[in-house]
């Protein structure tokens, strides 16, 4: 027995000679378990594929906007980042000037059309005016237009609300995302529902100041008969600029509106949100992560998306050819949704909020020249803690940002 005894106290003896001392994990970790410790958060960092911080990291949370993130890698996985998407008229052939019938503008989901106002000047870039297509169309010999402007509404659906969305979302914080939207369907201070008329009225009174005679008012329709030609066109910036406004603006309208066009891409039409949201979920699992989606935006309470997944899908996105491009939209620190936030620091992160939920993830550049991908997602915060924890998460990209990270 005594032997017994001494033999395990001797094993016992090497294994803790042999274990390394809890001194020996590189402090950053050490800080970071502060950080988190007694927290509602989850954070993965990770480098080559690699896990080197993990907590609870595979739980899955509501990820709030970094739901656009996931959207834009969808969309430069299916479109190139030039790709750029149309707005036309098309009608009967036009004699000597006469247009038989009626003249109907088809969008296909672009969420920069605009006439001159509040809307185009505050965006960055210049968007689709429909005022050219108005003047393309006369510069193809349309003198008149015997019938109506019609605004075709037959490529998305109307549908406005996702499962977790609260009832007052669609009047504070997501316009109707539809094919064809005019100055970010928004009309003085008030999300529409009619956008397709809008932008048939608005058409109407283009052309009719350009000398075009229009012979009917403005109305919403199916789409034209087959044979119909296309007789003018305008196009959206590139892919890549309406992606880069949408997360460094956190813009719900551009995600719905994007996300419906991915929809249709993967599934045809009508665009719809619950379309959108499944090509998201396509495209991760495409890459054996798993993330549940309601919509684009995030607006959902309902998405859920662990940090695990997220940061496996950003590395998975830094080895395709347009990983770099999709560095460039997200906001540095100092930018866009971080404006307040994170000056200086050597990140490249989005945002996302929702009452009781905050998130960041992206990528950083660390002391020691490693770039690390990480996301952290905080639920169930009380209102009275969320500048607090804000501001974790901001230490989370901060450390990695200024250590000498050792493995």
């Amino acid at each position: 027995m005594r032997r017994s005894l001494l033999s395990v106290t001797l094993i016992v003896a090497v294994l803790c000679a042999s274990a390394p001392p809890a001194s020996a994990r590189p402090q950053w970790k050490r800080d970071l378990d502060r950080i988190v410790r007694g927290k509602s958060i989850g954070v993965r960092v990770g480098e080559g594929g690699r896990t080197l911080y993990s907590h609870s990291s595979k739980t899955r949370r509501v990820p709030a906007s970094n739901q656009k993130l996931l959207l834009s890698m969808a969309l430069l996985d299916r479109f190139e980042p030039g790709h750029r998407i149309p707005t036309s008229v098309l009608g009967a052939r036009v004699t000597r000037g006469v247009l038989r019938g009626n003249l109907f503008i088809v969008g296909r989901g672009d969420p920069t059309l605009a006439t001159s106002g509040r809307f185009a000047e505050n965006l960055p870039f210049e968007p689709a005016y429909l005022g050219r297509l108005a003047t393309k169309l006369k510069k193809a010999g349309v003198r008149r237009i015997k019938g109506r402007v019609v605004g075709v509404h037959s490529y998305f659906a109307h549908d406005w609300w996702a499962s977790g969305w609260k009832s007052s979302f669609r009047a504070m914080y997501a316009p109707l995302a539809s094919a064809l939207n005019i100055n970010g369907n928004v009309h003085n201070g008030r999300h529409i529902d009619n956008p397709e008329w809008r932008a048939a009225k608005l058409l109407t009174e283009k052309l009719r100041a350009t000398g075009v005679r229009v012979g009917g008012s403005p109305i919403r329709g199916g789409a034209p008969a087959p044979g119909a030609e296309v007789i003018a066109q305008i196009e959206s910036p590139p892919l890549s600029t309406m992606l880069r406004y949408m997360n460094r603006k956190s813009s719900n309208f551009f995600a719905e509106v994007l996300g419906k066009r991915l929809g249709v891409e993967r599934s045809g039409p009508l665009g719809t949100m619950a379309k959108g949201a499944r090509a998201i979920e396509a495209w991760a699992a495409r890459y054996h992560a798993s993330v549940v989606a309601h919509d684009s935006s995030g607006l959902s309470s309902s998405n859920r998306a662990s940090p695990k997944a997220i940061t496996k899908l950003i590395y998975a996105a830094e080895r395709q050819p347009w990983g770099a491009r999709l560095r460039d939209m997200l906001p540095r620190g100092g930018e866009g949704t971080l404006e307040d936030r994170l000056k200086g620091v050597r990140v490249r992160a989005k945002t996302g909020t929702l009452t009781g939920v905050h998130g960041l993830a992206g990528l950083v550049v660390t002391r020691s020249g490693h770039g690390f991908v990480f996301a952290a997602v905080a639920n169930d915060v009380p209102v009275r803690r969320a500048l607090a924890a804000r501001a974790q998460l901001d230490s989370i990209a901060a450390l990695l940002a200024t250590c000498r990270c050792a493995r």
